[in-house]
């Protein structure tokens, strides 16, 4: 057998396409990460990179050994953090949720729920594609807007989704012209990329928002003064509260950011998605669950 060590470096190596990368994912050097992977080259008599310029492509060997070698180092991992938490007091859950969810709602959150559950260690996982997850990977609760997620989970119905226009104060300060839908339609806009959302039920940006509240705007977005589009929806919000233009907002997400002032409603337009919800879905093994319980307990309260 190759040694433990080569393994890890192929699949640092493998994953980040760099072996300096790869370096600094496992706190070495990148000459160690490049050693270990000639050894096992050598050892197994065939190349398993195709090096061009600062990008390493896997060979047909290169992607065999890294789908085994992949899912048996998460195999090793799991099953020595099972043991662990065998030995341990503290209990793990597991959830998922999409990373706007993460970053924008739950983060000045979980100081609350971790100060009033102090035996209780949480795992986050976020998404975009919960139906195609790592082999292995089996939360125990996700948070997500789609319906069939797989067998053997149930759901829970929070709210349907309202969604209105948001940015800096200062902003609508010096484009007072954003007060108005015409005046929005005229400003710099912050889009909503449909880039790997395919799973998600609704997608929602400028050109269906006007079409919804101003059917009779014929001016092509691209024609407003700047037009800016991500799919990273953190990203977005990021560039509303530094004042760089008008964005999208999703109630649930942005909410307190208007509550602290941080972002305001130029106009009082809003959307509502009532075909859009969001699920809090559990493993219905776990539902009963003391620890689970709390968990589901303490979010549907919050969305509450």
């Amino acid at each position: 057998m190759p040694s433990f060590k080569a393994m890890r470096s192929f699949v640092a190596a493998a994953k980040h396409r760099n072996f300096t990368r790869a370096a600094q994912t496992l706190c070495v050097t990148q000459a160690a990460i490049s050693r270990q992977i000639r050894d096992l080259e050598i050892y197994l008599g065939t190349d398993l990179f195709i090096r061009t310029g600062r990008e390493l492509k896997l060979t047909p060997s290169g992607a065999v050994l890294f789908d085994a070698a992949q899912l048996s180092l998460l195999n090793i991992f799991q099953a020595t953090e099972r043991i662990r938490r065998d030995q341990s007091d503290k209990q793990t859950l597991t959830l998922c949720c999409p990373p706007a969810v993460a970053a924008l709602w739950l983060s000045h959150r979980l100081k609350g729920f971790c100060q009033a559950n102090p035996d209780l260690d949480l795992n986050v996982i976020t998404t975009q594609h919960v139906l195609a997850m790592e082999p292995g990977v089996s939360p125990d609760i996700f948070l997500t807007k789609v319906l069939d997620l797989r067998p053997g989970y149930v759901r829970t119905p929070l709210f349907h989704e309202v969604v209105y226009p948001v940015c800096a104060p200062a902003y609508l300060q010096a484009h007072p012209e954003a007060g108005s839908l015409e005046g929005l339609y005229r400003s710099a806009l912050l889009d909503l990329h449909p880039y790997g959302r395919a799973q998600l039920s609704e997608q929602v940006d400028w050109d269906a928002w006007f079409a919804r509240k101003s059917p009779d705007l014929e001016v092509p977005l691209e024609q407003s003064p700047q037009y800016f589009s991500s799919n990273d929806y953190n990203l977005l919000i990021q560039l509303a509260l530094d004042g760089q233009g008008v964005a999208l907002g999703w109630d649930h997400l942005v909410r307190h950011y208007v509550q602290q002032g941080r972002l305001v409603r130029p106009i009082t337009e809003e959307m509502h998605l009532r075909e859009s919800v969001m699920y809090l879905v559990i493993d219905e093994q776990k539902a009963q669950d003391p620890a689970c319980q709390r968990l589901k307990d303490w979010l549907v309260a919050q969305f509450a």
